[in-house]
């Protein structure tokens, strides 16, 4: 179907064949700068016009017009570059008829080039007295206005790229986002952790409790999974004898989409050899106070109408303990099953068929009532072996040597001793085989692969994966996934 374009649009089209005529390509060459605009603001900071005058600074930089005063023989323009904006002063007596002429056919939005001496305005603002002007791209569509035109969650993931040019807040969190992953990879490689790669494509569904995105090999006639974690390869690495590995990468969950999740999101996984649970705590807790650090220059963050505070030592509790002090129910005791279905309902708390033991209901209660209240950052530890397929048991076997990280009621980071017993993980395998065929969709299935892997031994080891997004939006102070992805998953348009 042609497009239907509106009186603008029309326009600027038109003044394609203009730029023509004045021997302008419109959509430009190769554009070397030597700045940007923060260098140039930086360049003339503390000084004022005389000592500009008698010492000339000259600046080259490109960047897209977001403001036009245009006024006759002299006018006025401002550009914008990644690291923000920068006013340029163009007049026909500096640049000469010919380039003025191609500077009065631009329009918000046009891509362009200027060299020049840096000065000061009236009122102090740094500003490229524009000697030399390059035309470099037209913009075919006018940009959203400024305070109305591209305000709506919905839109502006639709239209990253419109958000990145009206929305300063959504360009400095995708350069946060960098710098978190920056920062973190810092941090792991000179405590040497060796970054590492594997298989998104799996034939086996295992390493998390979540349902797969499916797809099909052609060549082989079979299906796989798009991955749901890094797990099972990265502890492989570490039979091997890589020891300290560590993977951020993309993973997928065949699930729903809301404020806190994506169906496609990022994570960091890493295990060591020789650690535990503790030796995790300690490690991630220092990653994370140092990311802090380093992207925002201090270990609080403001996050909606709190402060979080990455500084102090983070809280260690157990999940018994937590459900106990808020429904009166002690785990550590003999609970009867039908006591606990009969409390369920009574409250209204959603059951599943395959609940076929306490430690079901543990974690179903914690996640009622308890995991929305950990403000602060804090280890949630002593999770049911139900629900930890991969984990050491605990010395009471009801338990597994587990912690969940919780920071303003959400889930950041998971960690285990790491279970390297193959007699006891095959039992587990069988277990959520069991469990899947009560109806539990989430279910892990048997890696044979990883059994036999097991068998020749992986040492005593520790083991964390954590969602980047989530940090991110920590850091940022973002409420909504939606936010850190670039290009989020979206609802078909209406």
């Amino acid at each position: 179907m042609e497009e239907k374009l509106n009186d603008q649009e029309l326009v600027r089209r038109e003044k394609l064949d203009k730029l023509r005529e004045l021997g302008v390509d419109p959509w430009g060459q190769r554009f070397v700068r030597t700045d940007d605009s923060k260098t140039c603001k930086d360049k003339v900071v503390s000084k004022n016009n005389e000592e500009l005058e008698a010492n000339p600074v000259y600046v080259t930089v490109a960047g897209r017009i977001m403001q036009l005063r245009k006024m006759g023989k002299a006018s006025f323009l401002n550009i914008q570059d990644r690291e923000g904006r920068i006013q340029g002063y163009i007049s026909i007596d500096t640049v000469g008829q010919e380039s003025y002429d191609i500077f009065k056919v631009c329009d918000i939005g046009d891509i362009v080039g200027i060299y020049g001496r840096m000065m000061l305005t009236r009122t102090g603002e740094p500003t490229i007295r524009v000697e030399k002007f390059t035309f470099l791209t037209k913009s075919l569509k006018v940009l959203p206005e400024k305070y109305h035109g591209l305000v709506d969650i919905e839109e502006r993931s639709r239209h990253r790229y419109l958000d990145l040019i009206m929305n300063e807040g959504s360009r400095n969190v995708a350069i946060a986002r960098s710098k978190v992953i920056r920062s973190i990879q810092h941090y792991l490689d000179n405590l040497g952790y060796i970054e590492v790669e594997t298989s998104i494509l799996n034939p086996i569904l295992g390493g998390a409790n979540a349902r797969p995105f499916i797809t099909h090999h052609n060549a082989l006639d079979r299906d796989f999974y798009l991955r749901i974690a890094t797990e099972l390869n990265l502890k492989k690495l570490i039979v091997g004898g890589l020891e300290k590995v560590y993977e951020i990468g993309r993973i997928f969950r065949n699930e729903g989409m809301d404020a806190k999740h994506n169906p496609e999101f990022t994570t960091i996984e890493l295990y060591e050899a020789f650690g535990n649970l503790q030796s995790m705590g300690e490690l991630w807790e220092g990653l994370i106070r140092y990311t802090a650090n380093e992207v925002c220059g201090t270990t609080k963050v403001q996050f909606g109408d709190k402060e979080l505070d990455f500084g102090p030592e983070f809280r260690w509790v157990s999940m018994v303990d937590l459900v106990k002090e808020k429904t009166g129910l002690d785990f550590n005791e003999q609970l009867d099953i039908n006591d606990l279905i009969n409390f369920c309902k009574e409250k209204n708390i959603k059951m599943e068929k395959h609940w076929n033991s306490t430690g079901y209901f543990l974690n179903a209660l914690f996640d009622e009532y308890c995991e929305e209240e950990l403000i602060q950052p804090t280890f949630v530890y002593g999770h049911p072996i139900e629900v930890s397929p991969l984990t050491k048991k605990s010395k009471d076997p009801r338990y597994t040597e587990r912690f969940e990280l919780y920071v303003n009621g959400t889930e950041l980071a998971n960690a285990y001793t790491e279970l390297n017993d193959p007699i006891d993980q095959k039992e587990r395998f069988e277990a959520q085989i069991a469990a899947k065929d009560r109806g539990d969709e989430e279910a892990n299935e048997m890696d044979l692969d990883f059994l036999e892997a097991l068998d020749y031994g992986m040492p005593p080891a520790g083991g964390i994966g954590m969602g980047i997004d989530r940090l991110v939006m920590f850091l940022t102070n973002q409420e909504n996934i939606r936010e850190v992805i670039l290009f989020p998953t979206m609802k078909d348009e209406q």
